[in-house]
């Protein structure tokens, strides 16, 4: 009874140490109520091309202009500032996007301007593991990472873990999406193909 005992309590505080935040999280997303990753709609679970996000550093390229070419990083209100237009929105639009909507705006400017728009630097990826997993915590992850990779960075599953019952919790939008390892493996219903974002919370049941 002791024995059994002391490994609750080791459970028990293992799993409290990022309690707040999976709390937060979880109060958003609702903790009873889950979608299976197979039922959402394909363009949640298949890689999208690259959205443009605050951080990542723009080489911004404008041809036979190398005044108003260079780099530019994106500022936390999603901005980035050209010469000659100034401020433009670029969170959350592919590069070829931005490219379009800069040369649009160049126009104004020079004569038939022509914009390219690479992505130098990109924002890592971060995310929270929690539950039965060999080490919780918070974890940077290249992009386009799956469930897999934040388990493997986790250590795996622990000895306690149910591998049918792990869940991806987003805040934006609302979501507690259930995943089996058996899934995962087999790429079941796109399972490994769906694609974690910043600020996801993993848990292993």
């Amino acid at each position: 009874m002791r024995a059994a005992y002391i490994i609750g309590v080791k459970r028990f505080w293992r799993l409290s140490s990022l309690g707040l935040f999976a709390t937060a999280l979880l109060g958003c997303a609702g903790s009873h109520k889950y979608t299976w990753v197979q039922d959402l709609p394909p363009g949640m679970t298949r890689p999208a091309a690259y959205a443009i996000d605050e951080g990542d550093l723009l080489d911004i390229r404008v041809y036979n202009e190398p005044s108003i070419s260079g780099r530019a990083r994106v500022r936390s209100d999603g901005k980035v500032t050209i010469a000659l237009i100034g401020d433009v929105e670029a969170r959350g639009k592919t590069p070829n996007e931005l490219a379009r909507e800069v040369q649009a705006r160049l126009q104004k400017f020079l004569q038939t301007p022509s914009v390219s728009i690479a992505i130098e630097e990109t924002r890592p990826l971060t995310v929270t593991v929690m539950g039965e997993v060999g080490k919780p915590g918070v974890f940077t992850l290249s992009p386009n990472s799956g469930v897999l990779q934040a388990l493997a960075s986790a250590g795996g599953f622990s000895e306690y873990a149910d591998d049918d019952s792990i869940y991806v919790v987003r805040r934006s939008p609302e979501l507690r999406i259930r995943f089996t390892y058996e899934g995962l493996r087999d790429n079941a219903g796109g399972a490994a193909d769906f694609v974690l974002k910043n600020g996801d919370l993993v848990m292993v049941e």
